[in-house]
C-alpha cells in the first residue's frame, strides 16, 4: 500500500466518523474539513457505498448514514486520548454538579476502548494535571444536564427563579434557547413568557426547575443573531 492509498484510507475511515457524529453533511463541508476537491469527496462517498456502507443523498442538504447504522468503536490515539483526559480535569472543576457527573461518566466509557498502555499513560497524565479555578470543586448548580436536555428535545421550562438585582423571587414559564458559561457560572438564555422576550437566566439562581410536558416551536433565531441584537440594545442604550 503506498502512501496515497493510506491517505486515502484514513480519509475514508474519518468520512465514515463524521457521517456518523453529524445527521447531515454536504460534500462542500467534507472537502474544506479534509482539504480536497469536491470530486475528491465523490469518490470516496461511491467508495463507501461500494463497501456496504448504507449512505443516504438528501437532495440539496446533503449525505446521511441510514438509521440505525453504527461502526464499530473508534480506537483513540495517544494525543486525543491525552485531549479527553485533560478536558475531564478542567471539567472536574466546572460548578454545575450534573454536568460533571455525565462527563465522568461518559469519560469512564471512552477510557474502557483504549489500550492497556494507553490506559496507563492516560492515567499518569490524569494525576499530573492541575487546575486552580474552583480549587473548592463548589458546586454551584444541578440543572445543567436537564436543561440540554429540555433544549434538544423542544421542552418548555417552569422556574422558580431569584433575581439579586431586584432581590425578588419569580415563577416564569421559559423556552431554552442556548447556554453559555462564564468562568463563575453557567447561564440559560431563553425566550421568557412573562417577559415576552428573551432573558438570560443564571443557574446558580434557580430555585426550582420543572420540565413540562409542553413543547414550543423551535427558534428561528440563531446565536450570533441574538448576541448581534443585545449588541445593538446596549450601544443604543443612553449613557447615565
Amino acid at each position: 500500500m503506498n502512501n496515497n492509498d493510506t491517505k486515502r484510507l484514513s480519509r475514508l475511515t474519518a468520512i465514515l466518523t463524521q457521517l456518523q457524529t453529524k445527521r447531515l453533511l454536504t460534500a462542500s463541508e467534507l472537502a474544506n474539513k479534509f482539504s480536497v476537491s469536491n470530486r475528491t469527496i465523490y469518490r470516496d462517498i461511491k467508495a463507501l457505498e461500494q463497501a456496504g456502507v448504507p449512505i443516504l443523498t438528501e437532495d440539496g442538504k446533503g449525505y446521511t448514514l441510514m438509521d440505525g447504522y453504527r461502526i464499530p468503536p473508534i480506537m483513540f490515539t495517544e494525543s486525543e486520548a491525552n485531549a479527553l483526559i485533560t478536558a475531564e480535569q478542567l471539567i472536574l472543576k466546572n460548578k454545575d454538579a450534573s454536568f460533571v457527573k455525565e462527563y465522568s461518566e461518559a469519560i469512564s466509557k471512552i477510557k474502557s476502548v483504549l489500550r492497556s498502555n494507553t490506559k496507563d499513560k492516560v492515567n499518569l497524565l490524569s494525576s499530573r494535571i492541575v487546575f486552580r479555578y474552583n480549587a473548592d470543586n463548589d458546586r454551584t448548580s444541578n440543572y445543567l444536564s436537564v436543561l440540554q436536555l429540555a433544549l434538544t428535545n423542544l421542552n418548555l421550562i417552569k422556574v422558580k427563579y431569584h433575581s439579586t438585582d431586584t432581590d425578588q423571587t419569580t415563577e416564569r414559564t421559559i423556552e431554552p434557547f442556548a447556554l453559555y458559561s462564564t468562568q463563575e457560572n453557567w447561564l440559560l438564555i431563553a425566550f421568557c413568557h412573562l417577559r415576552k422576550d428573551f432573558r438570560s437566566f443564571r443557574l446558580d439562581r434557580i430555585q426550582n426547575l420543572n420540565v413540562l410536558n409542553e413543547k414550543f416551536e423551535p427558534h428561528k433565531l440563531t446565536l450570533p443573531e441574538y448576541f448581534e441584537i443585545c449588541r445593538a440594545k446596549y450601544f443604543s442604550a443612553p449613557m447615565t
